[in-house]
């Protein structure tokens, strides 16, 4: 069993970028949603309200954030704090301390965008801020992240995605492929929802490990093409999500785990790496 992908998406619900290699932190992987888009009430706003943001490419220069889109000439964004007054933003129920971005930003978007970005502002997460994840589920451990939707990993792994597709298919559907699903890191394994069953796992050196928390809830996202924005059937691949029905416990569709650190903050995760899975206890 190996790692096959490793995903950084530097804002929130744009298009992430894929990795050969990168550092792991406690917060998530290097640069992972570090900003994200708000509304004129300073609310997290992504693809489930604005579909369009999936056209939005980002790269990471040596200085600087780089959006671009087929319409606008690409737009460079400093690596370098941006001064001014801290901002006060929310993402779900939690408020978070953040630095506005340049109001170019905000007319980049627009111009790449139109109307449906009309009043939208660019914000970093500040550092010297910590936002916790929920206790319900981390065994009496803590926990932090930036602005992922509510822990710093999510992995997922092929064997899944093979048997949803499979699924999919045979209910006279398109196959799916993962970046619907927006992971950080992608297992390579032939058995379908193992992960499901996984209490730890980690590298096999040792040098890293991460603890798998809870199942992670899907949305409307996972109906968006990541790329072009399209929403070629509105109701899946949670239709079929629902009716594989993997986690009879819990309401709702469900597909990879959310996954804190336990070990190996600083630590560079690399695809290719082999890895070792601890089970739950039954």
């Amino acid at each position: 069993m190996n790692i096959s992908e490793l995903n950084v998406y530097p804002v929130k619900s744009l298009q992430g970028i894929a990795l050969e290699q990168t550092q792991l932190h406690e917060h998530g992987l290097a640069w992972d949603r570090r900003w994200m888009l708000v509304d004129a009430r300073q609310r997290f706003v992504t693809q489930r309200q604005i579909p369009a943001l999936a056209t939005v490419g980002v790269a990471l220069s040596g200085d600087a954030l780089v959006l671009s889109h087929p319409d606008v000439e690409p737009l460079a964004v400093p690596l370098a704090e941006p001064e001014g007054n801290l901002r006060l933003v929310s993402v779900w129920d939690d408020h978070c301390k953040a630095l506005p971005e340049s109001d170019e930003v905000s007319r980049w978007l627009e111009a790449a965008l139109g109307t449906s970005a009309s009043g939208l502002s660019l914000v970093r997460f500040a550092t010297d801020f910590q936002r916790s994840v929920e206790e319900d589920f981390l065994a009496g451990g803590a926990a932090h992240t930036y602005f992922a939707d509510g822990y710093p990993f999510l992995l997922t792994t092929t064997g899944s995605l093979a048997a949803l597709n499979d699924a999919l298919v045979a209910g006279g559907h398109d196959p799916v492929p993962m970046s619907r699903f927006r992971p950080n890191v992608v297992i390579d394994s032939d058995t379908p929802w193992a992960e499901d069953r996984w209490a730890t796992l980690a590298d096999a050196t040792g040098t890293f490990q991460f603890a798998l928390r809870k199942p992670c809830q899907r949305c409307k996202i996972t109906t968006i093409d990541q790329q072009t924005a399209v929403i070629q059937e509105p109701a899946e691949p949670l239709k079929t999500l629902l009716a594989l029905n993997t986690q009879p416990a819990l309401k709702g569709a469900h597909f990879g785990q959310n996954a804190t650190l336990l070990k190996g903050d600083g630590a560079v995760i690399r695809v290719g790496a082999a890895l070792e899975a601890r089970e739950r206890d039954a």
